[in-house]
């Protein structure tokens, strides 16, 4: 066996030097040579972008480009059928391997049922934060007459008033019946005196306003049981659209008109 020669300090540093080199090649061929041989290093893919996409089509499509997916979540999404694609990483463009595997988050595809808030007696701005917060959409805004301008005053879905606690698919659109005021123009105050009831309301809403307070009086003289004795304001006054009337009813329980 050949005998390494190190008579001299120079025969060492020669020797030495030739081991560091054979190291260098090691490491050098290693990493530069054999891994990206075996890693396929620089055969990368360009990440296609799946949003918006039926999950059930991205399959085959990732496949044709040499890659996978995975749903990684599920959430709910208005304007998004159920099934499509919301957001997905890597980011489309991205640079990736082969094989690599594409998370992606879609819309559920059931919609998910929540319980109606209470947003009657508060501003329609207020209403529209907490249908937001809820998971609701604000619908159509319809102004009536009422003293309690910019409040909401009923709540709807599908055109059926709807009260709180009720069921309803998280995204539906609500629409509120709003009070704008009671206007400036005012009008004499219709007479309703010697009307039964049902009538007499009928003719307050009928123009614009609102039965008050119902008071049941004792039936006097020839008065009708079920009639209105009294109003007030009285007939002939000025009186504004959504403003109330009180009536006051001679008892209808009276079988007959005292004398």
């Amino acid at each position: 066996m050949a005998k390494i020669s190190t008579n001299s300090p120079k025969d060492l540093l020669i020797h030495i030097g030739i081991i560091v080199a054979l190291i260098l090649v090691f490491f050098l061929g290693f990493f530069f040579v054999y891994l990206p041989f075996t890693t396929n290093h620089g055969q990368s893919v360009t990440v296609p972008d799946v949003q918006k996409m039926d999950v059930r089509k991205i399959g085959s499509f990732l496949d044709e480009r040499d890659l996978n997916y995975e749903v990684s979540d599920c959430t709910f999404v208005t304007s998004l059928p159920p099934l499509a694609v919301i957001s997905q990483y890597p980011k489309p463009g991205s640079k990736v391997k082969e094989g690599r595997k594409i998370y992606v988050t879609v819309v559920m595809q059931t919609v998910p049922v929540i319980k109606m808030p209470k947003v009657t007696d508060m501003s329609h701005k207020s209403a529209e934060l907490l249908l937001k917060s809820n998971g609701l959409v604000l619908g159509a805004l319809r102004y009536v007459p009422d003293l309690a301008h910019g409040s909401v005053l009923k709540q709807f879905y599908n055109g059926q008033e709807i009260a709180p606690g009720q069921d309803v698919p998280k995204g539906s659109k609500i629409d509120l019946e709003v009070g704008n005021g009671l206007g400036n123009t005012s009008f004499p105050t219709p007479s309703v005196v010697g009307m039964l009831e049902d009538e007499a309301e009928f003719q307050i809403v009928g123009a614009g306003l609102k039965v008050g307070q119902r008071i049941v009086v004792p039936v006097e003289g020839d008065v009708a049981p079920g009639s209105i004795t009294k109003q007030n304001p009285s007939a002939g006054s000025n009186i504004r659209v959504g403003e109330v009337v009180d009536l006051w009813i001679a008892d209808p329980g009276t079988a007959e008109p005292q004398n």
